[in-house]
Formats: C-alpha cells, structure tokens, sequence
C-alpha cells in the first residue's frame, strides 16, 4: 500500500487513516520457524483454558468459588490472547501490515479491558484464599453465591468501563504524518506518540486508572498473602503448612508471572529499556503468559488432575458402551 492511499487530505493537513505494524521485520528469515512456534503457543494455550473451563463446568468436585473464578480467568486469557496473537501471525506471515485508526483502537480496547479484569480476577482469587486459609470457619457464609457472583462481576464491568474512559479519549486524537508501530500489535504508548494532539489529558488519566486498576489490586494480593503466610507459620505440623499452603501455590505462581511480566513492561524509567526489549516483553506478557496459567494449576492442582482423569474415565466408559 503506498502513502498517496494510507493518508487523506484534510484543511490542508495529512490525516492518517492507518497504522503500519513492522512486527518483526529483522528476523524476516525466520518468519516460517516464528509463525509455527506462536501459532503452537496459540494453540496450546487456547486448548489448556478451553479444558479448564470444561472440567469447572462438568465436574462436580470443582463447583466452589475457587474454581468458578479460575474458570473467569481463563476466559480471561482466552480474550486476552485472541486479541493479539491472530493478528500478530499475520503480521508475521506478511512481513508487515497495515491496520485501520479504528481497529488499532478496538484492539487497544480489549486488550486492555482484558488485562485489568485479569488484575481484578487475581485479587479476588487472592481475597478467597485469605479467607479459606486465615477464616476458614466462616469461609462459607462469607464467600456466599451472591459475593461470588457480584466480584466476578465487577472484575469484568471493572475492566471493559475503565479502558473505555481511556478509549474515548484515544478517539479524539488526531495522527498526522507519522503511522509506523515498531510492534505486532496496537500497545497505548505507540499509540499515544504517533499523535500529532495533546495526549497529556490521556496520560493523565491513564494514570488516575491505573491506580484502581494495578496499584491497589497489588496492594491487595501482598497484603492477603502477608496474612496467609503468616497463618501457614503457626501451623504446629510440617505436613499442615505444605498442605494448607498448596491451597494457593499454584495461584501466587501465576500471580507473580502475570505481574513480572507487567511490571517488567510498563513500570520502567523512560529510555531504560530498547524498543527490542519492549517487544520481547509485550510478546511474553500477551503470548507466553496466557499460557503458563493452564500449565500451573494442571501440574500443581491434584483436584484438577483428579477431575481431567474422571472425565476422561467416564467418557472411555461411554464410548465402549
């Protein structure tokens, strides 16, 4: 596509119509290894929260608040990945690719929606394992149906309203002469420095958001997993601790990934990291990520691994029958 079509004349100004997203333009030779081993990764992921998803439906052994959130999770991950990675494999495939104003915007939306309901998911998840752990007698009347239902709830209304403040105000930009994106997807930053605008009001509300958004999600989790371990210490009996404490290994396992990677990314002094490291970090957190989360709670979580064995037990007693 040449310039003379990407751009549009307007009051004697160039307003551009479209991004170009370079993806991974240096490693061009290996865009065949690169294109099998993401689309693989793609794969793997969507089938582990698919399966987590199923088990939690069909099994009656996962029915507590503890799983129906990691099934929220996992469809979490599965927007979150979607997002991104089919796009991303085509940029691959071609080298480079154009993508409109508007669809750069969409995918900035649900991208973001996606990872703040992610940050709102684990808080919660860390909230339940506070309680089962540090109140277990009173875990049952506490963390009732109607609790359960109104958190999930507010995790996901928390995340699509909240990027939709910061959207709507992405929509008023105006991009002029500069519209190459050094990345295989629609990230804010890119966004934000390829607009010929004021993008100060947006920065500042992206900032106001994050506060709720990242900040006191993350508050929350060090201060639930404070009062766990100090639960897990008082316990008399060494085979105790490591039990009570399983309860919630393979959920801080995917905690402290998901807000590595995210901290490693965005939380940063400008100019410390390259353009190169930047992408390696988005890749990780919007590729990589999604994935470990279904490896964690399948290797670490004997309740899981019991209720994949019994439906796949049940299933082989059907299919003889």
């Amino acid at each position: 596509m040449s310039e003379a079509t990407l751009r549009k004349y307007k009051d004697n100004r160039t307003v551009v119509t479209e991004f170009l997203l370079l993806g991974f333009e240096n490693l061009q030779d290996l865009k065949i290894l690169l294109f099998l081993v993401f689309l693989t990764i793609y794969i793997l992921s969507l089938a582990g929260n698919l399966l987590i998803i199923v088990l939690v439906s069909a099994s009656h052994c996962l029915h507590s608040p503890m799983y129906f959130f990691l099934r929220n999770l996992s469809m979490c991950e599965i927007l979150f990945t979607t997002t991104t990675v089919p796009n991303m494999l085509h940029v691959i495939w071609a080298g480079k690719s154009f993508i409109s104003v508007s669809g750069c915007i969409a995918q900035l939306y649900f991208y973001g929606s996606s990872g703040i309901a992610e940050c709102f998911l684990l808080t919660v998840m860390s909230y339940d394992r506070y309680l089962a752990i540090c109140h277990p007698l009173h875990y049952a009347s506490t963390m009732d149906f109607s609790l359960f239902l109104r958190l999930v709830a507010y995790s996901w209304l928390g995340g699509f309203l909240l990027t939709l403040i910061v959207v709507s105000l992405i929509i008023t930009l105006q991009f002029c002469d500069r519209y190459v994106i050094d990345n295989f997807f629609c990230d804010l930053a890119p966004i934000l420095q390829l607009s010929c605008s004021d993008t100060s009001p947006v920065e500042i509300v992206v900032f106001v958001v994050c506060i709720p958004c990242f900040f006191f999600p993350l508050v929350i989790i060090v201060v639930s997993y404070i009062y766990i371990f100090i639960t897990v210490l008082r316990i008399p009996s060494t085979a105790g601790r490591q039990k009570t404490f399983s309860n919630c290994s393979s959920h801080l396992a995917v905690v402290c990934t998901f807000y590595g990677t995210l901290i490693a990314l965005y939380v940063k002094p400008p100019g410390e990291h390259s353009f190169k490291a930047n992408k390696f970090l988005s890749l990780l957190y919007s590729v990589v990520t999604p994935l470990f989360n279904p490896i964690i709670y399948s290797l670490r979580n004997k309740v899981i691994q019991k209720a994949l064995w019994t439906l796949m037990y049940s299933k082989l007693q059907k299919g003889k029958m």
